[in-house]
């Protein structure tokens, strides 16, 4: 699952790079940015956040109770999801103009209709990642992982060879409003088409479980209005989640008269969200299934000490990555990013919001941890209020660093404001868990992470210095950060590790178990 999810996040990295070099950083990368991310968002607002929330525990007692292990339960939830989100793409693109102008409030007029274009190719993704990700809880109840986590490298392959060809056919710097049409179809079709054959290819691993796609139209038997209260508050996260995301991308656009401050925020979050996606995404997505059972049996114990192997085994590589994303963030980002359209002042500033997102690393993988929990114990309202309370926090934090840092520097701000909600929300989820379940090795969890986070601080030390001289002698461009990151990581690393390892840190022997290649046991 790590191979196949480091596969996605890997090609993902590259296509990243991909698309900064052939949009550059302005305002068709900021009108690509908030297209691209409107289909997500109203998925999310709509079903997606009720579908992760719900899909699972669902099928879960419905394999438990029914005779056929869930088959007909699945196939109903699968022809309600496509209904519902083929009429919901169909109302999105007719109504595309002003659901750009929600999210591109402060956007000059060329620049918002081009996202407008952008968007109507953009909104039918909405079917396409419904049905991926029910098709996706279905394999993971059936104990199928690999296709779910290896799909997504064909969408990142299919936007790669997109971006290269609009790259090809454009020999100058682009702008919102000097697009012909060639080029914006080579981007939006390019962008749609990876969504669809992404869901695709979910199909063969389907047929290997077993698990048939028939059509059902029995719906009262779906329990959908059982769970009813359960879906609400999820929902009510989710919409509070999307307000947030409106507010910072209206600051970011505000800045400089939106010229690349909503690119330099996304691709900042990008490069943050990589560790995070290789190693928590892939231990929420293998353990989430086991605290449903759990859940569904009753067993609250059984559920936190899921949830205690879930946080110790994810941070013994999300505490070195950010040390190594704060003490390495700017040469990342110009190595990354400074290419083709992309200045070198652009990358470096992204740097920058990259080590205010890294700091928040941590806090925000265990935050989305502990929320799987309260899911698997059927509690929504419970991280609905929290989620209202940190996102009023990372508001507030964002509004007040974006009125008293200059104007240069306020798109940091906005991730530093994301970073310290997410701390102080991972906190309260931590006390109010400890009151709901039975915390086995609560003491565990908290002193292996304090002895990592110990290690990390004592680590960054050296690695910052060596950064620090390597970029002195050879300068902050290309070649410079990538000597940086090739002699200062590895040298991170290695003294982060003999760190750990007199610190008797025994999470770190149980990571390199799980390892292929055993015999570099630590």
């Amino acid at each position: 699952m790590a191979a196949g999810t480091l596969a996605s996040r890997g090609t993902g990295f590259i296509r990243t790079i991909v698309i900064a070099y052939a949009l550059g950083i302005g305002s068709v990368n900021n009108a690509y940015t908030v297209a691209n991310t409107v289909p997500n968002a109203l998925y999310d607002l709509l079903l997606g956040g009720v579908l992760s929330a719900l899909v699972v525990p669902l099928l879960v007692q419905a394999a438990h109770d029914e005779d056929d292990d869930g088959e007909a339960y699945a196939q109903r939830l699968v022809t309600i999801v496509a209904v519902v989100l083929t009429v919901v793409a169909i109302v999105a693109v007719l109504i595309a103009p002003w659901v750009i102008s929600v999210y591109a409030h402060n956007a000059r007029p060329a620049q918002k209709a081009l996202a407008t274009t952008f968007a109507r190719y953009f909104l039918p993704q909405l079917l396409f990642y419904g049905l991926g990700a029910i098709l996706g809880a279905i394999l993971n109840i059936r104990g199928s992982f690999t296709a779910p986590m290896w799909a997504p490298v064909l969408n990142n392959l299919v936007v790669i060879a997109s971006g290269i060809a609009f790259a090809a056919i454009t020999h100058s710097a682009p702008h919102a409003g000097h697009l012909s049409q060639a080029q914006i179809l080579v981007l939006a079709l390019g962008t749609t088409a990876g969504v669809v054959v992404q869901t695709i290819a979910l199909l063969p691993a389907l047929r290997h479980v077993g698990m048939r796609l028939t059509p059902r139209w029995d719906w009262r038997h779906a329990g959908l209005r059982r769970a009813g209260p359960f879906a609400g508050w999820v929902l009510g996260y989710v919409a509070i989640n999307q307000l947030g995301y409106v507010v910072i991308s209206d600051l970011a656009e505000a800045i400089d008269h939106g010229k690349g401050q909503l690119a330099i925020y996304s691709y900042g979050y990008l490069l943050f969200s990589l560790p995070y996606a290789v190693v928590a995404v892939t231990v929420i997505t293998a353990l989430f299934p086991a605290m449903s059972r759990s859940g569904t049996e009753g067993d609250d114990a059984a559920v936190a000490h899921t949830l205690s192997e879930g946080l110790t085994l994810a941070a013994v590589v999300l505490v070195p990555a950010t040390l190594l994303l704060v003490t390495l963030g700017s040469p990342i980002a110009v190595l990354v990013l400074a290419h083709g359209h992309t200045t070198h002042a652009g990358a470096a500033l992204t740097g920058r919001v990259l080590i205010a997102f890294a700091v928040g690393l941590l806090p925000f993988s265990a935050f989305q941890m502990q929320l799987r929990a309260w899911l698997a114990v059927h509690d929504s309202r419970t991280p609905m209020l929290v989620n209202l309370w940190i996102t009023a926090l990372n508001l507030a934090a964002d509004v007040l660093l974006y009125a008293v840092l200059p104007s240069g520097d306020r798109v940091i701000g906005l991730a530093a404001g994301y970073s310290l909600s997410y701390a102080v929300g991972t906190v309260v989820f931590a006390i109010k868990l400890r009151r709901r379940l039975a915390a086995t090795r609560r003491s565990f969890v908290i002193r292996t992470h304090v002895r990592l986070v110990v290690a990390a601080l004592v680590a960054a030390v050296p690695t910052e210095l060596l950064a620090v001289g390597i970029r002195r002698g050879l300068g902050t461009g290309t070649g410079g950060s990538l000597a940086t990151i090739a002699l200062a990581a590895p040298a991170g690393t290695v003294c982060f590790v003999m760190l750990a390892r007199r610190m008797r840190i025994q999470e770190l022997h149980q990571l390199v178990g799980l390892l292929p290649f055993r015999r570099f046991r630590a």
